[in-house]
This record gives structure tokens, sequence and C-alpha cells, in this order.
């Protein structure tokens, strides 16, 4: 069930306050403890960067996986400045890189996604659930209109197309992909509205809570070890997350 709420973009106050509170985010990632956090069994992981980023920004949490022992890949596109032509066809070719990486490895692949790059994420899942293991994103405003974030102008400048999502694509961007899926969100997120990144509780989908900017989410402590807990279950055997630290 829907709601025809529509949240409003997060205050001019917090969206001041990301890239300091991001660096503070950064310095915390290297010095949390990283001994706690659960070691991978190798499969691998395609990461999606957010709108005006590239696997630069996203880094600081692929090589993180890397280090716990997943097989790390890029989305392969660069700098992402939002869909290109015919959004179903370039979707498609970034699903075909996605099965790719998957038969490669003879097991499925979960997907990461930042910002707008979880949309993605969320759709290659739709597209070749049979490739895909989990979706895990974070910060990303897949239950909006387009109009919930304080980016609308950057995404218009770099695109050349306004952020608004009709009726159609938003019940397609809304709907849950049949794999697992975590959703990882932010109240004090100064980016996106923390309401459009919450999806609707499901036998295989979730969301999950942190602290943080929406900037500092690859290199938040917290996401990092949310992340290292999701990506660690056993395939077949998805379950809930509870903090470590609870």
């Amino acid at each position: 069930m829907t709601t025809a709420f529509l949240p409003f973009p997060p205050s001019l106050g917090l969206l001041g306050m990301e890239p300091l509170r991001a660096a503070f985010e950064f310095a915390g990632m290297h010095l949390m403890d990283r001994s706690r956090l659960q070691t991978g069994d190798g499969h691998p992981v395609v990461f999606f960067p957010g709108l005006a980023t590239d696997r630069r920004a996203i880094a600081p949490l692929r090589d993180c996986c890397e280090r716990l022992g997943y097989a790390v890949y890029d989305w392969e596109l660069g700098f992402n400045t939002g869909p290109q032509g015919h959004i179903d066809e370039w979707l498609d070719g970034l699903a075909r890189h996605v099965e790719s990486v998957s038969n490669d490895h003879g097991r499925r692949a979960s997907l990461v996604g930042w910002s707008l790059g979880g949309i993605y994420a969320r759709e290659i899942a739709k597209i070749v659930p049979e490739a895909v293991r989990q979706v895990v994103t974070l910060g990303t405003p897949f239950a909006g209109s387009g109009h919930e974030t304080n980016v609308g102008w950057l995404y218009h400048a770099m695109n050349g197309q306004a952020p608004s999502v009709d009726a159609e694509l938003s019940a397609r961007l809304r709907t849950t992909p049949g794999v697992p899926t975590t959703s990882v969100y932010s109240r004090s997120d100064g980016v996106v509205a923390w309401q459009a990144c919450v999806l609707q509780r499901g036998r295989m989908a979730e969301n999950v809570e942190v602290d943080g900017s929406h900037m500092g989410l690859p290199w938040n402590p917290k996401v990092l070890s949310v992340v290292a807990d999701r990506l660690s279950q056993p395939e077949g055997a998805w379950r809930r997350y509870v903090a470590r630290d609870a």
C-alpha cells in the first residue's frame, strides 16, 4: 500500500553541514575497529556510485569489502551523470555487465548502490534476478517523485533532463526487487529526504537506519558495518539485520 504523501527536501541547514559531517565520518572510518567486521566468502560485489561521482567516491566502501575477501567490481561507466538514452536500453546494458560478472564467477553478485546508483542496482535486480544475490542501497530515494532532493538542479545540469518521475515510473521504482533488499538511510541526510528511502518491509526487504550525512555514506563506519554484515550472509539464508553493538 503506497501513500500520497510527498516529503520535502531536507533543510538547507542540513545540506550546508554535509561536507563537515562527511569529513568527520571519513576520520571515523580510519579510527574504527575493523576486526569486528565479518569476513567474506569471495562472491562478487558490484558497486554503483551516486550522481556526479565515480568509483573514487565509493572507493572506501569498495576497498573495505575487498579487504574482507569479496571480488569487487566497478559499474564500468565512469562518472555518473544519470541514465543516457532510452532508460530501458541503458539499464539493460548495466544488467548485462552484472550478468557477465556473475557468469565469470559462477555465483550470483551482490549489488551495492549509493544514492542514484542504488536506483540502478534495484532495477538491475529486476531485470536479471538470476544473477543477483542481494541489493543494498545507501540513501537511495526510490520512493519519491524526483523532487525530494536538494540536487535536482545538478541532475538537470548534467543530464539535460528534469528529475521528475511520472506516475508509471514512480510505481516501477517503488517496487521492491524479488531478491533480498536492504535500504540504508539516515534521518539527518542533507541531500535526499529520508522518507523517500524507506521501503515497505517484506519477507526479504528491510530498512536499516544509520546516523550520518548523505555525502559520507560510502565511508560512514556504521554503513561499513551494515554492508559487511549483509554481504556475509550465506546465499539462500537471508535474515534481517541485527546490530551487533546493540
